[in-house]
């Protein structure tokens, strides 16, 4: 999608694809009035709906519908918007986009009409974000935080920034432009508590941010494990119903099995993998290769093992293939070398206490590695799980006011935060005036992008693509 503004009238269906009591197909742009009448006939006073005979080309009754006209520049793109309510029959939504096409109207890009809307002024980066966080939500404290950012809480915190360090920035510019003037930025003692105040502000936004984050994209958990060890057992535990065929056959999982579920209000999208062992069946060793692949993609792994397997704690000996065991489909040459994925967190699991006649319980062991000892079967233990999950994601249970946010404004609110920890250390360590402020604006400039004040055409193209068509 171009950047500047188009001045081409688009259309798309709002509502999602299928059958239904009502769709919803939205017309937007310079012409939109024009092309709407030449299906309905005399538009109603703008924000009036009124019942109009929805005709095609050749004069044929399409359907009879609702038409509602929102004039620019008091519509959600900032153009004159005109909106269809119409029987919710796949046919009758593709005979009406036919017949606008027909007339000149513009298949819609996914995510266009934010965009435009944000072209327009009518909202910022971070707002039109949080529409798709909305329609994407998938617990009412994701809704929440969405609704939150959309309402302008995220763009009102990181404008307040903005505008603080701008006002620095001109105290310290004031003796590069007036020397003359006498003013020195190292004699003024309000200057350093005001950075520092705007660093425990950007800290208290980004923790705030990290919760919208884990409540819009929640984690990935992979259990991993031998086989039999009651992997899909725990993955149906979870997700409190039977995503996973179990039985006592080893190798009964052999591709990857995903489910998302929630935890307590946290998205957590839970991955069941093949047994892992030494194997030289083709189906068997893909299964495996895949499981490699998806613990390499997690936040955390979920090592299985039974209760009382003597196997330590600490041991990263599990064998994947492609890790010390050769190509898929041929035998593992020495199954105990391969190691599990570097730099992935990984939670060891205990598995059939039941059996074992264990209690459940949560430990490190010696080695200091972190244990949970639990029955899938039964559930207990189950709930230590769950909390630890919890902790390892920094979810507390509640938004706590928290806005949805996305990885690219933790890394700007990263940015900005390491430019003005920079300036304020250059000044207290005696440098000039002129290095301090551009670190301010490097400050600044990081958190435009979260607002879109400061942006790219990639970067829009990126995030709008993401959006579902008609919004």
């Amino acid at each position: 999608m171009a950047l500047h503004a188009d001045s081409d009238t688009i259309v798309a269906c709002a509502t999602p694809p299928g059958r239904g009591g009502v769709a919803i197909v939205r017309l937007s742009g310079p012409r939109a009035c024009a092309l709407a009448e030449s299906v309905a006939g005399r538009l109603p006073p703008a924000r009036q709906a009124v019942l109009r005979a929805l005709r095609d080309l050749d004069g044929g009754l399409i359907d009879r519908g609702l038409v509602l006209w929102f004039q620019a520049p008091h519509s959600f793109t900032g153009e004159d918007v005109v909106e269809f309510q119409v029987h919710g029959s796949p046919v009758v939504v593709e005979m009406l986009l036919r017949a606008l096409a027909h007339r000149g109207a513009r298949a819609a890009d996914p995510g266009e009409f934010s965009q435009r809307a944000f072209l327009n002024g009518r909202m910022d980066l971070a707002q039109a974000e949080a529409v798709a966080d909305l329609v994407a939500s998938a617990s009412a404290e994701g809704a929440r935080a969405a609704i939150r950012s959309l309402e302008g809480e995220l763009s009102a915190g990181v404008t307040a920034l903005i505008d603080g360090l701008a006002a620095c920035r001109a105290r310290l510019e004031a003796g590069l432009d007036f020397p003359e003037e006498g003013v020195d930025e190292f004699s003024d003692p309000g200057l350093d508590a005001e950075l520092g105040r705007l660093l425990a502000a950007i800290d208290g936004l980004r923790e705030s941010a990290a919760r919208g984050r884990v409540l819009r994209d929640g984690m990935t958990l992979v259990i991993a494990g031998a086989p039999n060890v009651g992997k899909s057992s725990l993955l149906n535990r979870l997700a409190g119903y039977e995503a996973a065929i179990v039985t006592e056959l080893p190798g009964t999982t052999r591709d990857l099995v995903r489910e998302d579920i929630l935890i307590d209000g946290m998205p957590v999208r839970v991955v069941d993998t093949a047994g892992l062992r030494a194997s030289d069946d083709r189906v068997e060793a893909e299964g495996m290769r895949r499981a490699h692949a998806a613990m390499q993609a997690a936040d955390l792994v979920l090592l299985v093992r039974e209760a009382g397997d003597d196997t330590a704690s600490g041991s990263a000996e599990t064998p994947l293939p492609g890790r010390g065991q050769g190509e898929p489909g041929e035998a593992a040459t020495d199954p105990g070398t391969a190691a599990l994925p570097e730099g992935i967190p990984v939670l060891h699991i205990r598995n059939k206490i039941d059996l074992a006649g264990q209690p459940a319980g949560e430990a490190e062991d010696v080695a200091g590695i972190h244990v949970i000892h639990l029955s899938a079967l039964t559930g207990d233990g189950l709930e230590l799980l769950r909390e630890h999950l919890k902790r390892v994601a920094g979810y507390t249970g509640e938004a706590g006011g928290a806005c949805s946010a996305r990885g690219r404004h933790l890394v700007a609110l990263d940015r900005g935060r390491h430019h003005l920890d920079t300036a304020r250390t250059a000044l207290l360590e005696g440098a000039t005036a002129e290095l301090a402020a551009e670190d301010l604006r490097l400050a600044q400039q990081a958190l435009g992008e979260i607002t879109g004040e400061v942006t790219t055409e990639d970067l829009l193209g990126r995030i709008f693509s993401e959006f579902c068509i008609g919004k």
